[in-house]
């Protein structure tokens, strides 16, 4: 009896063995293949992209420096010509401001449709939010159009630095992709010869050629109310209140709001 028990019990067996071990789907064999040959395009990519990360870093560091030497270069340039001014009994007049700093302060109430157009172009679509603008003919008569219902003055470097690092957003395939990396700005920006943050903030500050393209890749800063809010938006800023041209003043706002 036990004889014939384990023959049947050996029998069952192998026959489960030989089902679990059969012939697998062409389906499943296919899939395993798709799955190994993107694994393996994944990897390859992945080691081209840390290849060229370390290929571009110490171009990166060398523009970041050149940067900052051309900065302190510019900083005491200035405060030469200004002590040369004041030792010849004079003053000195600094060069005009290229470029501003845009925050919208109030809503669409009460708003005429050729305002709301001019705060549309301005990319300023809600309030508290902040752009950069080049200063020209055109860009001054529409800021003095809807200067009721905005802020602006001339931000310094330590402004846009604060302002890209810590709430600066790129428009990639018209998404809100945050600057966390260099690759980011370097996928949308490459072909105009920036390729780091440091890049895209000496473009800004510096309005170098190339930015239209620079400007319009930042996605508008949403900042936040200041601390005690906002008194008086409605009035203009020579006068107490809060809205018009603040020239540099507008920096320490912009640190109340980052």
């Amino acid at each position: 009896f036990f004889s014939v028990l384990e023959a049947s019990f050996c029998f069952a067996a192998s026959h489960f063995i030989y089902i679990k071990m059969g012939a697998v789907p062409e389906s499943v064999l296919k899939k395993r293949k798709r799955n190994e040959e993107w694994a393996q395009g994944k990897a390859t990519e992945a080691l081209e992209i840390a290849k060229k990360a370390k290929s571009d870093r110490g171009v990166i560091f060398k523009r970041a420096e050149q940067y900052a030497k051309e900065y302190l270069q510019t900083e005491k340039d200035t405060i030469r010509l200004k002590r040369d001014a004041k030792s010849k009994g004079g003053f000195y007049v600094e060069p005009e401001a290229k470029l501003a700093f845009v925050i919208r302060l109030r809503g669409i109430n009460d708003m005429d449709p050729k305002t709301r157009k001019i705060l549309q172009l301005l990319r300023l679509r809600q309030i508290n939010n902040g752009v950069f603008i080049k200063i020209n003919k055109a860009s001054l008569m529409m800021l003095r159009r809807v200067e009721p219902y905005i802020m602006w003055g001339y931000p310094n470097l330590k402004t846009v630095k604060e302002l890209v690092y810590k709430r600066g957003f790129g428009k990639v395939d018209k998404q809100r992709i945050p600057l966390t990396d260099n690759s980011v700005v370097e996928k949308v920006l490459g072909a105009d010869g920036l390729i780091c943050v440091e890049d895209l903030i000496h473009e800004i500050f510096t309005v170098g050629p190339n930015f239209k393209n620079a400007n319009r890749f930042l996605w508008p800063f949403q900042l936040s109310c200041p601390l005690g809010g906002l008194t008086k938006k409605r009035v203009h800023y020579i006068e107490g209140g809060e809205a018009g041209a603040r020239e540099d003043k507008i920096n320490a706002m912009v640190r109340k709001m980052n």
